[in-house]
């Protein structure tokens, strides 16, 4: 097969698999991470979940970096990307056991989501870090490969670190301790994912050394020009502007229909009491989710070949826009964990189509900031569609309603897409 072929080639680039093995601790630790807050926030005995507290907990944690995204950016630009991903998860190490802590002594609320949100934010300086040194460490032609495997691969390492910490979960008493204990564990990840970035050399994936501003305060001075300039450069590179913003739709629908799944898990599929038994069904709908992400990167090429890479995000679009409402409307475990399969494919599939787009578009001295940008959209269009859940969902998660504006979402992504590529 041809994406074999290819990977067997990239996986020779001794800095790509360094890159990736940063990459794969980091998100590793990631899952687990953020499966020990979802537990404490919704499936602790003592806590009774709502849409209302899910969208709340989503806004606290995303909603302040996400405005502050680019900012990141402009740094990332400025700092050399390999100590980004080394002190950046030394320091994740430290602020996750922190978390931990907190979760044990029964602070209020709002301590523990500010922690929670130091922890959040040091993240987007490493995902974006990541995505932004991948093309320093393939070259051009094999960058679409690449996009398939490293993110991918990194979302499956989530996903299977989220599946250890459900392990873990089950394994232990249902409770505050159990909450601690995984965060524990992601704190020991986040500080191997540091320690194995010293693999590289401190310069190796750039920004190129005459870029480089080492004095924060000069960095921090210049952060609103470097800003503005971000922006007009992504407006001259359209074709990645519109991709981001197909897949920020993409994101919305994907931010609603995850409240929508956590609410079932808690109170529709068993009994509200049976807090175990919810959380084993989140962590199956997670897993076979997880598959359909690894199918998208072995796939995805193929799809890019075959119709082009805006042709399939429209294609991506259109499958969901079918897909989730005849699997979800019956609201059973069954077909709805098949959906996750699918939609998974159809998410990361228009994920690395996109991911790739904004590499390839644009310039290496604005990456940073763009890629920044990138996750402020991801991060406003998650927490705006919890918000709406919260609004629309009963306790049990059961909203036609809701299901059905999320497929018109999905099917006005495909017509806008497919247009766009005509013109």
């Amino acid at each position: 097969m041809a994406v074999v072929r290819d990977l067997r080639v990239l996986l020779r680039f001794l800095d790509f698999r360094r890159l990736l093995v940063v990459r794969l601790l980091s998100q590793l630790s990631d899952g687990v991470y953020q499966v020990a807050l979802a537990a404490y926030v919704v499936f602790t005995p003592e806590r009774q979940a709502s849409p209302a507290a899910i969208a709340a907990a989503m806004a606290v944690l995303l909603l302040p970096y996400s405005l502050l995204g680019p900012f990141t950016g402009v740094l990332l630009d400025r700092w050399r990307r390999r100590q980004v991903l080394l002190y950046g998860n030394l320091l994740r190490a430290v602020l996750a056991a922190g978390t931990a802590a907190l979760i044990v002594t029964h602070v209020p609320d709002w301590v523990f989501y500010l922690s929670a949100l130091s922890v959040t934010a040091v993240n987007r300086f490493v995902l974006a870090g990541l995505s932004a040194a991948l093309p320093r460490v393939v070259d051009r032609e094999r960058l679409v490969v690449a996009n398939s495997v490293s993110p991918t691969a990194g979302t499956i390492a989530a996903t299977a670190g989220g599946g250890a910490a459900f392990v873990v979960h089950l394994w232990m008493a249902a409770g505050i301790g159990a909450d601690a204990v995984v965060v524990v564990l992601a704190a020991l990840l986040y500080l191997c994912a540091g320690l194995s970035a010293r693999t590289m050399g401190a310069d190796r994936l750039g920004p190129d050394p005459h870029l480089l501003q080492p004095r924060i305060a000069a960095a921090v001075t210049s952060t609103v020009r470097g800003l503005f300039e971000g922006l007009r450069h992504l407006a001259t590179r359209r074709q990645a502007a519109y991709a981001m913003g197909a897949m920020a739709v993409l994101r919305f629908c994907y931010g609603a229909l995850t409240v929508t799944l956590l609410m079932l898990c808690r109170y529709s599929w068993t009994a509200p009491s049976d807090t175990s038994g919810g959380l084993a069904l989140l962590g199956l709908a997670v897993g076979v989710s997880g598959a359909g992400f690894f199918v998208a990167a072995v796939v995805t090429p193929w799809g890019t070949g075959r119709f082009g890479i805006a042709g399939w995000i429209t294609v991506c679009a259109a499958a969901a826009t079918v897909l989730e409402p005849a699997l979800g409307l019956p609201f059973s475990p069954a077909p709805m964990l098949v959906a996750a399969f699918l939609l998974g494919i159809t998410t990361q599939g228009a994920k690395i189509a996109t991911d790739t787009v904004v590499q390839s578009s644009v310039d290496d001295a604005y990456r940073g900031r763009v890629f920044s940008l990138y996750d402020v959209f991801f991060n406003v269009a998650f927490v705006g569609s919890a918000a709406i859940a919260a609004l629309m969902l009963p306790p049990d998660g059961r909203s036609p309603l809701l299901l059905i504006l999320i497929a018109m979402l999905y099917g006005a992504t495909a017509v806008g897409t497919a247009l766009l590529r005509h013109r």
